[in-house]
């Protein structure tokens, strides 16, 4: 070996100790809860954001929401088309930021369904989208449970015993015969409706009716329903909530549901939102998460948005797209607040709701005064 090979050459040593730019007071520094301060839960996930990976996101997530939340009218500068309402420092301070939510229907079978009825009950959010499997699960856990089971039990042993599994849930399948109990009398009422006082039925009427029909403050179509909060299904024929329609189309034919005025109402939600910014909390994918930004295409886009599943993009699904693809349709807005939570929704969600909306009761108590 010779004398230049036996030393280090500068170059490598350059290439290994390349200079850093310094991200002193541009970058949060890493670190995370030091349980030597005692356990403090909302310290905790406050220190998520600082933690890194999901934690990191999850932590985004409840900033976003939180200026969502916070969010007025009295923030913007007035502009010169303003009305003179739009002007008035009391009504600038009211108006605050329209609130839509989006969720599959596994996360209604799931003990999820509570959180969301605390958001419908207290009036925290503005406007609800789901899928059928979202509303009917709701209104069967009035009339029966759904249970604990295993992501691995057989499906020809459940089905033998009358058992529906969704994923580690169990649903005895009487909870859907109790339901067809229930539900095709108020068909039938919905009908004579229709035909005596030409009643046109919707998705989101039918739905608001069903709320109204259970009655049992358990439910969040109860309370969706007595705050007066739309909910959306663009897909209501897609579950036993379908089934139910078939079945009555059977047992009294002619009952009528028009999706057309569904999508007139909840395009307009985002639409005539002005001078209101708009802000999407998506749980899940799928059709409740494209029906709530696309809505939000017709005003240019939403202003806030938080995704929260663990759906990936690289097959080019809309469940799995992250919210910049929704930038370049003009579903939520260039300079929008936005972040993906990959994460299962039945970890994260409580989580954000403990540090955003449930740490603000009292002040929405107050507005809904």
């Amino acid at each position: 070996m010779g004398i230049e090979e036996d030393k280090l050459p500068s170059s490598v040593h350059a290439i290994v100790f390349k200079d850093s730019d310094s991200l002193e007071g541009k970058s949060i520094k890493i670190e995370g809860y030091d349980f030597n301060e005692g356990v403090n839960y909302s310290e905790l996930l406050k220190s998520f954001v600082s933690t890194g990976f999901q934690a990191s996101n999850l932590g985004d997530a409840i900033e976003v929401v939180n200026r969502m939340l916070d969010w007025r009218l009295v923030d913007e500068s007035i502009t010169e088309d303003c009305s003179e309402e739009e002007r008035d420092p009391a009504f600038r301070e009211s108006v605050r930021c329209k609130v839509f939510l989006g969720f599959t229907s596994n996360l209604i079978s799931s003990g999820l369904r509570d959180i969301i009825r605390y958001l419908t009950e207290h009036h925290m959010v503005d406007v609800v989208v789901t899928t059928a499997g979202g509303i009917e699960e709701d209104l069967i856990k009035c009339l029966a449970h759904t249970y604990k089971g295993d992501f691995s039990l057989p499906g020809t042993y459940l089905r033998a015993k009358g058992l529906n599994r969704i994923g580690n849930l169990l649903v005895p399948n009487e909870n859907y015969c109790k339901f067809e109990e229930w539900i095709i009398p108020i068909f039938d009422k919905m009908l004579k409706e229709q035909r005596e006082e030409n009643i046109l039925w919707t998705p989101s009427k039918v739905i608001a009716r069903l709320g109204k029909e259970i009655n049992n403050e358990r439910s969040y179509l109860y309370w969706a329903y007595k705050n007066n909060i739309p909910v959306f299904c663009p897909g209501i024929t897609d579950g036993s909530l379908g089934d139910m329609l078939y079945f009555h189309s059977y047992y009294n034919p002619g009952l009528i549901i028009d999706v057309v005025q569904d999508i007139r109402a909840i395009n307009s939600e985002a639409v005539h939102a002005s001078p209101r910014k708009t802000g999407l909390i998506i749980l899940g994918g799928g059709l409740p998460k494209h029906h709530i930004c696309n809505a939000n295409m017709m005003r240019n886009g939403a202003d806030y948005a938080v995704y929260i599943n663990t759906a990936q993009e690289f097959d080019g699904s809309d469940s799995g797209a992250h919210p910049d693809e929704a930038v370049s349709w003009g579903k939520i807005r260039g300079s929008a607040k936005t972040v993906k939570v990959h994460c299962d929704a039945t970890i994260a969600f409580p989580l954000l709701v403990a540090e955003t909306f449930a740490s603000r009761r009292e002040a929405f108590e107050k507005a809904n005064a």
